[in-house]
């Protein structure tokens, strides 16, 4: 798997990014949000239990992420079609405001080194990607496990001020000074 310090891999993936089939899909590319941080979570499977909570959690915080100059992309192994079906069908995905990334072909799964071999699906695994399009935080849970959007939100916000954050370190607390 990769992980921190290392580059996050090229890619071009259809995300969608409204409900109507008309304007639903567009193409996403490593250079499509230039200068910008990246938090790129990955979820198992479409229709299933779990995987809404999470992805509507990180719905909800967009504009806490976007306020820190953050893309959220969310992907998982799915269509672009069983996105767009699920997001019509399930109340609290379809004001999404960022893209569902398709990866079908699970060529960015498997050069992040998160495809699930027993499952054949992308893992619960989430990236913090600077702005040079360097991995500084990757985050994976059991694929039966959510993961916690606030504490990602928390991490950005430590990385982002470029010093030594103490354990539950919060915005606005003071950090730490090397001796």
């Amino acid at each position: 798997m990769l992980t921190i310090g290392q580059r996050f891999p090229e890619f071009s993936l259809t995300g969608v990014v409204s409900n109507d089939i008309n304007g639903a899909f567009q193409t996403f590319t490593g250079d499509s949000f230039p200068g910008q941080w990246r938090v790129v979570f990955f979820w198992p499977k479409d229709f299933t239990f779990v995987c809404p909570t999470e992805i509507a959690a990180f719905g909800r915080l967009d504009k806490e992420f976007k306020t820190r100059d953050a893309q959220v992309l969310g992907a998982s192994t799915d269509s672009e079609f069983v996105h767009l079906a699920w997001r019509n069908s399930k109340q609290e995905l379809r004001e999404l405001p960022f893209p569902m990334l398709s990866d079908i072909k699970r060529e960015l799964s498997a050069r992040l080194g998160i495809l699930d071999a027993e499952a054949g699906v992308a893992q619960r695994a989430t990236f913090i990607v600077d702005p040079q399009n360097v991995i500084r935080f990757v985050y994976v849970t059991d694929l039966n496990v959510g993961r916690s959007p606030e504490e990602v939100l928390r991490v950005l916000d430590a990385l982002q001020t470029d010093e030594l954050c103490p354990c539950n370190w919060q915005q606005g607390e003071a950090t730490l000074k090397a001796a």
